[in-house]
């Protein structure tokens, strides 16, 4: 029996939840790991219908949970310039737990990059007091420190995405890769998995995707439901 093996962007999976289940608690890990696993098994219902299987707990071969450690060190607010202990956010709180929840989760790997801060530039501006600075809205002297957002950069986490998609398809483990994510940095690993003979699944959480990644998919659909009201397009 060929078996399915699921990729999640964890990332680009929280960044979407609160869209896609407007009423869930984004602090709350156990909420949000049990919204994996409803997922997980969403999608393995969808292709075990399609190919016409039955226990679909069977065919998973294992779960891939991709994200970033929490940044973890020490720093200063931008305005008032108090300490700040990033270890002790709720942020980092989150992920710590929720990590560790899904790694005591049957057939689930916790794929872990790393975050890192551009001494040089700390802090950025939020897109919107950007705007508003720009149209004469907002002043530079009533800047407070709500008014900007971390540079933190996730490393190393795309990378495996695409080591995890090239090792399954070249040893043969699976006859179906799943991809939750939101970019086409995908699309040389699934080429590769799909030359090899790998049906290749995206589901991008309802948010559309450019024409031209048809050509390099099998199949497009969500494991979630769709949200109720229309959202604008990024």
């Amino acid at each position: 029996m060929s078996q399915v093996a699921i990729l999640i962007d964890g990332g680009y999976f929280i960044k979407r939840l609160p869209a896609l289940r407007p009423g869930i608690d984004m602090s709350d890990p156990v909420a949000v790991c049990t919204t994996i696993k409803r997922m997980i098994t969403a999608h393995l219902d969808r292709i075990n219908k399609i190919e016409r299987r039955s226990h679909a707990r069977s065919l998973l071969y294992r779960s891939f949970y991709y994200d970033a450690r929490p940044y973890l060190d020490r720093g200063h607010l931008p305005i008032s310039r108090k300490a700040i202990d990033y270890a002790k956010s709720d942020v980092a709180r989150f992920q710590l737990a929720l990590h560790d929840m899904l790694r005591k989760t049957a057939n689930m790997a916790v794929r872990l990059g790393e975050v890192r801060r551009d001494p040089a530039s700390l802090w950025e501006l939020k897109p919107s007091v950007l705007t508003a600075l720009v149209k004469g809205e907002r002043e530079f002297p009533s800047l407070e420190d709500a008014d900007f957002r971390p540079t933190f950069r996730q490393k190393a986490v795309d990378m495996r995405i695409g080591l995890d998609i090239a090792s399954l398809t070249l040893k043969r483990q699976v006859g179906t890769i799943v991809l939750i994510a939101g970019d086409s940095d995908f699309v040389p690993a699934a080429k590769l998995a799909r030359r090899e003979g790998v049906k290749f699944h995206l589901d991008p959480l309802w948010r559309s995707v450019e024409p031209g990644l048809f050509e390099h998919i099998d199949g497009l659909y969500s494991g979630l439901p769709r949200p109720r009201k229309r959202e604008p397009e990024a």
